[in-house]
């Protein structure tokens, strides 16, 4: 009986779970096996799209790319979050220091990739203050050079997921027993061996969510790409989340979009999976 009535509290979430994200999936793993404009008739093609997405340079480019964003969202901000988390713990830091670590966080990603765009633009902030230490020579348009741009993004990004990672790590920092701080320090033990005898090991599910949020957000991230670079220069930042809208809108290739949607989930869970299990 008491099986039943959590099933019964828990079927309104499913069904709108179903509605909205199974059923839209199904359909999708259906579009992606035809040749589809969208309006007309659809033409049976098995698993050419995949083929497509797999073979041409620029499908499987922007899978590279999103590969290269995980490695900096998640490589950058989770760190530098542990490093903080650790830091404002034993500092006894106030409210104001976690706000202002979580106001990123709180800016709409088109915000931010739009007032990123001005800071690194050639004649932006960025430039003028590395001219005015000295460092006028690698001055350049960040999002506008094909060697900078995909880095400029991922540093958008960490900065965005910094604040996030940092609250996380926080809040499993201070969950951890007080009695193993204290122990610690009569043994003798500074800051980085408290690091990383007492905190690393207390935050393990912790890192998990930071290392899964932060992938997700690499590899399905559209917006702050369309807003900064559109996929620009050349094919330098192109992104799947980014492919599959100009495919399906642009191009009205809707089987080929739905084939790289469909690649895409698959490299999602490929990639979350080792994070959560390593976690647990």
């Amino acid at each position: 009986m008491s099986r039943l009535v959590g099933w019964l509290f828990v079927l309104p979430a499913l069904a709108v779970y179903a509605v909205f994200v199974l059923r839209p999936l199904a359909a999708t793993v259906r579009y992606s096996l035809y040749r589809w404009d969208g309006v007309g008739p659809a033409t049976w093609v098995g698993w050419d799209n995949y083929r497509a997405v797999l073979t041409d340079p620029d499908l499987y480019g922007a899978i590279g790319h999103a590969l290269v964003l995980v490695v900096l969202f998640t490589g950058v901000p989770v760190p530098l979050g542990l490093l903080a988390a650790a830091v404002i713990r034993r500092a006894a830091a106030g409210r104001s220091v976690r706000v202002v670590l979580l106001l990123p966080q709180a800016v709409p990603l088109v915000a931010a990739g739009i007032a990123w765009s001005l800071l690194l633009s050639s004649t932006g902030a960025v430039n003028r203050l590395l001219a005015a230490v000295g460092l006028g020579g690698v001055t350049r348009a960040w999002l506008g050079d094909s060697s900078t741009a995909l880095a400029a993004v991922g540093a958008i990004g960490a900065w965005v997921l910094l604040g996030l990672c940092t609250t996380l790590l926080l809040a499993g920092a201070e969950r951890i027993d007080p009695a193993l701080y204290e122990a610690a320090r009569l043994d003798g033990a500074g800051f980085r061996q408290e690091l990383r005898v007492v905190v690393l090991p207390g935050v393990r599910r912790e890192l998990g969510v930071c290392a899964t949020v932060t992938a997700i957000a690499a590899l399905a991230s559209f917006d702050v790409v369309y807003a900064t670079t559109q996929g620009g220069p050349g094919n330098a930042t192109s992104v799947p989340g980014l492919e599959v809208f100009s495919l399906a809108f642009a191009r009205r290739e809707v089987g080929l979009a739905s084939a790289l949607a469909v690649v895409l989930v698959v490299l999602v869970l490929a990639v979350v999976a080792p994070a959560l299990r390593r976690s647990r």
